[in-house]
């Protein structure tokens, strides 16, 4: 049974390094972090003709606290302000954003449809008005939308029930996401119509304002779905090129349909077997800890992207290469790396000591994880030199997160620092690590993951624990409560 030793018992530089080095890992430092002229973090790049002015990304952080018909509430412009507020020059999406409404991961997730074009046009809005207030320069502002449709973990009109569509058929997964039969596989002719919501969705996002649209192929969503579909007999199956189609479909469509707006890819380029928690390491009816599903009488394994399939615990990029290989040749440059799923996975996406209530206990030192974001981002960085990679996995190394951002962008390993829950809490983590020489230790997010365990059981998202504006109200009690069950 693994017993996990604790991040915030690893205070120094020294005691951390030496912890990762005992772990078979590596996890470098960088010694200089307070820059506030030279740092590696604060230096600006070239894009689509534009300036992008630093190296730090905000990723897609969903609230799950939009209206019911995708529009935006307040607790959403708050959050897109503070994303303004982090100093981070390249804002990567906001949140997801689906193409259509049944294509939602909850009842209130954002639609990037006509009705909904002057809220969405006020998130942009309010987001660079507040980067100007904290930050003052703008025009090096680089912003996204997010396009999305959730696939086998649609939820469009009640947060306890799966509505999905899916690629394929999954042998470990169809029956805890309500897929019951084949009517649920989308058809060509729904495909091509898909397609076709993409690329109007992506023209909205350019009249409203976005820079560039990220094509959302990650965390079992349809696209990143759609890459596992090996067992699939039509022309959006079988081989990889069959399986990337749709996505490749969508980059064209854009760039045909609008020209001058920026395409970019969050890609998940590594998987494994579904998780699930182990009852024999459960204590006081508590949930156990991960393990992979049984799948040994699956293999070789169909239905993975990036991974083995004759050991699909282990990372294969060869695929992902040649996938990358394609996007650089329809023109995309902006490449945003992640791994795994928060539904099936959640130790690989969010690296975390504490589970969410649909998750299991640590069976391996997160920080495995992160190593293993950084050295697939750090091999895809150089085998694609002229493509500009975000990085991800940050947020579980708290106090060395920053160390950490500096070493893996000045060694190359990254063009960007992506970070996601740890924004919640503290916007300015970094910038004030590089531009003060401190952070504020009482902001750090420590992965007690309340910010997924609320939305799993139909609450709006948020950092409950840390943030004074969700801290002490009746939603952040029923979350306390909910983890007291599990």
């Amino acid at each position: 049974m693994h017993v996990l030793t604790k991040l915030s018992s690893l205070k120094s530089p020294a005691q951390f390094l030496k912890h990762v080095e005992s772990l078979g890992i590596d996890i470098p430092l960088d010694t200089q972090v307070h820059q506030p002229t030279g740092s590696p973090l604060m230096e600006s790049c070239t894009w689509n003709f534009r300036t992008i002015g630093n190296r730090i990304a905000v990723q897609p952080m969903e609230g799950w606290d939009g209206t019911t018909t995708g529009g935006i509430t307040e607790p959403m412009l708050r959050r897109w302000k503070r994303f303004g507020e982090s100093g981070a020059k390249l804002i990567w999406g906001g949140e997801a954003m689906a193409v259509r409404p049944d294509g939602r991961a909850n009842p209130n997730q954002l639609i990037l449809v006509e009705s909904n074009r002057s809220g969405i046009e006020q998130l942009l809005d309010g987001l660079r008005q507040s980067h100007h207030e904290h930050w003052g320069q703008t025009d090096d502002l680089v912003i996204g939308c997010q396009l999305t449709h959730s696939g086998r973990f649609c939820r469009p009109n009640d947060h306890h029930r799966w509505e999905p569509r899916v690629a394929h058929r999954h042998p470990l997964l169809d029956s805890k996401f309500g897929v019951q039969d084949d009517s649920q596989v989308l058809t060509e002719p729904e495909i091509i119509d898909l397609i076709g919501a993409y690329v109007k969705a992506a023209k909205l996002a350019y009249e409203v304002g976005a820079d560039f649209v990220d094509i959302k192929c990650c965390h079992g969503y349809l696209l990143h779905e759609f890459l596992s579909a090996r067992t699939r007999q039509d022309g959006f199956g079988g081989s990889l090129e069959n399986r990337a189609r749709m996505v490749i479909e969508i980059v064209r469509g854009i760039r045909k349909e609008v020209p001058g707006l920026g395409i970019a890819v969050r890609l998940s380029a590594f998987d494994s077997i579904p998780h699930e928690p182990n009852p024999d390491t459960a204590v006081d009816g508590k949930l156990g800890q991960g393990r992979p599903k049984m799948h040994e009488h699956l293999l070789p394994y169909q239905w993975g992207f990036g991974i083995n399939p004759d050991r699909p615990t282990e990372v294969d990029l060869s695929e992902v290469h040649q996938f990358i290989d394609w996007l650089s040749h329809e023109g995309v440059e902006l490449l945003n790396v992640t791994g795994g799923s928060p539904y099936y996975t959640p130790h690989m996406l969010r690296p975390a000591a504490f589970p969410p209530s649909d998750g299991y206990q640590p069976h391996e030192d997160p920080l495995l994880s992160v190593a293993k974001h950084f050295q697939v981002t750090r091999q895809i960085k150089q085998r694609h030199p002229r493509m500009l990679v975000v990085g991800s996995g940050y947020s579980y190394l708290q106090e060395h997160l920053a160390a950490s951002a500096v070493h893996n962008v000045r060694a190359g390993w990254t063009d960007f620092v992506g970070l996601g829950r740890t924004i919640l809490s503290y916007p300015k983590i970094l910038t004030d690590a590089v531009l003060r020489g401190a952070s504020e230790r009482k902001l750090i997010c420590r992965t007690f993951s309340d910010c997924t365990t609320a939305p799993r059981n139909g609450l709006p998202s948020g950092c409950y624990p840390l943030d004074d504006y969700y801290k002490g109200t009746e939603t952040a009690q029923e979350v306390k409560r909910i983890k007291s069950t599990f």
